[in-house]
């Protein structure tokens, strides 16, 4: 494809370097430039990927060249950002979480339908070759009667983590903590994987860390298929773990650690298996994104970014839509509710 669609990025700190290095990797996305309430942090990043520093968000927007803009600030500040882009007509792939309320997301989503844009949501890690492969085996019914669908994330942070962006660690700005924020793309590739529950009950606590949100939680659900989960979700858990997602059912059962298997067993084998077994069933050490947030890569962001851009370009549909993303943040927010609450969360009874 020889035409390339131009992205601003919004955000100058560690994921918009993220973002920036994936516009790189692409072949039909490039980068206009970065924009950030730090003036001097947009233009060091600006410098070093060699495009523009817009002084404003609103300069960003004017810019005609620029068809979608990459959100990569705080949480709590997403949603004004994804209003103002919407209503310049520019696209939007923002990072997660959508943002930190039920309120604010519902608000994006009926922005970008109005104003006719694309709302990507951060959800890179639905795309791995091992998902992907348990996406397949789901649809073919290789697991025959749903059983458990769970997930683990053990992961560690420091008290500088936290300490060194004040909004972290707030209910304000991050919405939330080793939940929304760690957990989040573990949580979503449950309910790509399971479909959405039924019932949650949860549990949460700060047990390590000076914070204002939870740093260790549990939830037990109940899916819509009938079957059974838990998620655990911790920053405590020293020194970090992979993260781990199990699928088990009445033909068969799967573990994935990280982007590697450590179980794919089922009752009627097939060829494809032993490829898998041979490529993908490899016990490993990487604890990936579990002990520190910049050793996770950034080859997922650089798919996502080119899928949008392949549907600003083509007109197609981007693979993950708004409305997914609006689901797995009602989710998230039903289990904020029924700690609350201390009751469970009835997920149908509620919009969405």
């Amino acid at each position: 494809m020889s035409r390339k669609a131009l992205f601003g990025i919004v955000g100058a700190g560690m994921i918009a370097r993220f973002h920036a290095q994936a516009i790189r990797k692409t072949a039909n996305a490039a980068l206009a430039g970065f924009y950030d309430v730090r003036p001097d942090a947009a233009k060091q990043l600006a410098a070093e990927f060699n495009c523009r520093a817009y002084a404003s968000l609103d300069e960003m927007l004017r810019d005609s060249e620029i068809r979608a803009v990459t959100i990569a600030t705080p949480s709590g500040l997403h949603c004004d950002t994804v209003l103002s882009a919407a209503g310049a007509g520019k696209h939007i792939l923002c990072e997660k979480p959508l943002d930190v309320t039920r309120e604010k997301v519902e608000a994006m989503l009926k922005s970008c339908s109005d104003n006719h844009v694309h709302l990507v949501p951060v959800f890179q890690t639905r795309f791995t070759r091992p998902v992907q492969l348990l996406r397949k085996a789901v649809q073919e019914g290789r697991f025959g009667r749903m059983l458990f669908a769970s997930a683990r994330v053990h992961w560690y942070r420091t008290a500088d983590y936290y300490s060194s962006s004040p909004w972290r660690g707030t209910w304000a700005m991050d919405g939330g903590g080793a939940l929304i924020n760690q957990a989040i793309h573990t949580v979503d590739q449950l309910l790509y994987l399971n479909g959405l529950p039924e019932s949650i009950s949860a549990y949460s606590g700060t047990l390590t860390h000076d914070i204002e949100v939870e740093d260790t939680l549990c939830a037990s659900l109940r899916y819509a298929n009938g079957s059974f989960g838990t998620i655990e979700a911790s920053t405590s858990c020293k020194p970090g773990f992979p993260r781990r997602l199990e699928l088990s059912g009445s033909s068969g059962s799967a573990v994935l650690e990280e982007d590697r298997f450590i179980r794919w067993e089922f009752e009627t084998a097939k060829e494809e298996d032993q490829e898998i077994r041979q490529t993908l069933l490899v016990p490993g050490s990487n604890a990936g994104g579990g002990s520190a947030p910049e050793n996770i890569p950034c080859d997922g962001h650089a798919f996502q970014i080119s899928d949008l851009a392949n549907a600003i370009l083509t007109g197609s549909a981007p693979a993950v839509h708004s409305s997914e993303g609006g689901n797995t943040m009602r989710f998230i927010f039903g289990i904020y509710e029924s700690i609350r609450s201390g009751k469970p969360y009835l997920f149908n009874n509620q919009k969405g």
